[in-house]
């Protein structure tokens, strides 16, 4: 699971996975996945890594005990052969970047602004940690390691071939990079599934990872997808684990029937807010309409328009301290199952050195926490 750039490339497992560009023939399929008996090398880049990366981390005790309490949970949890076959530990660096990656041993790297961000919630804990520890499992450092392996046998066929086809090459690298994202992407949301019901049987509602993927949407950049992209995008994995947080949801209700008993606690808000539509009804004047559906809420939420400047400044809680020269807020129950909220503006947020206007619509709980951020298209002149 990547929480912020995938621009770094460390032969551990990084949560994006993949990061390294290969040639391949143009149709090229992706194989089955099956690692021989016999293949360590996962393991032993991992043991030759090891001291280097224990030195650049510090131990999961004091402020971050709340993480290693529901990772040592979670290992629990596992099947004694899973549990007993990798030296599992915890480890938090220094850092202030939104990022958790694994070694294939069972070291869990979590930086310390995504631990931060994390805070005592335990249910955050839980749908960062068991993303990562299904990671491990899986050997998804493996299969990358194995899959990039055929990628370049591919290459090495190609480098052979008629070198009279010089227009082959840029295609052929063209749909390589798709595969590998496609790949890298697979693997992705295949350890979000098996991490869902891992923390279910754990005692986390599944609902604390759609909860994550909003709040760190909302501290990060604007992205776009891509077909050659490493990792999905939010709104992407979101659509790809429907059925995942469904079968998870019934694990949990079935092992833990008075929810706020469990180890996480009540389920948190959840708010899936659709791409704002943005239509001009007057000479200066539009009209910005945000389609909602709210999950686990009691009470009711604010949904604020800002224009001015792009989101980036969010403090621990993940509120915008910052005030734009555009807000307009609206308060709802987000009762139904399409909840609309409209907004009438009867100007546009300044332009930005680009010359573009900068809006966003921030979803906030009852205290002032941001749930969820939508982007709002460019305003039209």
């Amino acid at each position: 699971m990547e929480f912020a750039s995938a621009t770094r490339c460390r032969f551990v497992l990084k949560t994006s996975l993949c990061v390294l560009v290969a040639i391949v023939t143009s149709g090229q399929q992706i194989p089955e996945r099956e690692i021989p008996p016999n293949f360590n090398k996962d393991l032993e880049t991992a043991a030759l890594l090891r001291p280097q990366f224990l030195k650049q981390s510090l131990a999961a005790t004091g402020r971050y005990a709340t993480g290693q309490r529901v990772f040592e949970g979670l290992v629990q949890q596992l099947p004694t052969q899973l549990a007993s076959r990798f030296a599992w530990e915890l480890r938090i660096v220094d850092d202030n970047d939104l990022n958790a990656y694994s070694s294939p041993d069972g070291t869990i790297f979590i930086e310390a602004g995504l631990a931060n961000l994390a805070a005592q919630n335990t249910g955050l804990w839980a749908a960062i940690l068991s993303h990562e520890v299904a990671h491990i499992t899986r050997r998804d450092w493996a299969q990358r390691y194995l899959y990039q392996r055929s990628l370049e046998a591919h290459a090495a066929n190609i480098a052979l071939g008629d070198p009279g086809l010089p227009g082959a090459s840029w295609t052929d690298s063209q749909k390589a990079s798709q595969n590998l994202g496609l790949f890298c992407r697979q693997l992705e949301v295949e350890a979000d599934r098996d991490g869902l019901m891992l923390m279910a049987r754990a005692g986390y509602h599944p609902d604390f990872v759609p909860a994550l993927h909003h709040l760190l949407h909302a501290q990060g950049p604007e992205s776009t997808a891509s077909l050659s992209a490493m990792h999905p995008c939010w709104e992407e994995r979101d659509r790809e684990l429907v059925r995942a947080y469904v079968a998870a949801g019934l694990e949990f209700e079935q092992r833990w029937h008075d929810w706020y008993a469990s180890p996480g606690g009540n389920p948190p808000i959840v708010v899936f807010a659709d791409s704002p539509t943005v239509r001009k009804t007057g000479a200066k004047e539009w009209e910005v309409e945000i389609s909602m559906n709210c999950r686990n809420l009691a009470g009711a939420i604010e949904v604020v328009l800002r224009g001015g400047f792009r989101a980036g400044g969010l403090d621990s809680r993940g509120v915008q301290p910052q005030r734009p020269d555009l807000e307009l807020r609206e308060l709802t129950g987000c009762t139904s199952p399409r909840t609309l909220i409209t907004f009438h503006l009867g100007q546009s947020p300044k332009r930005d050195m680009f010359g573009k206007n900068r809006a966003d619509v921030y979803v906030l709980d009852d205290v002032g926490s941001v749930l969820a951020r939508a982007n709002v298209p460019k305003l039209p002149q």
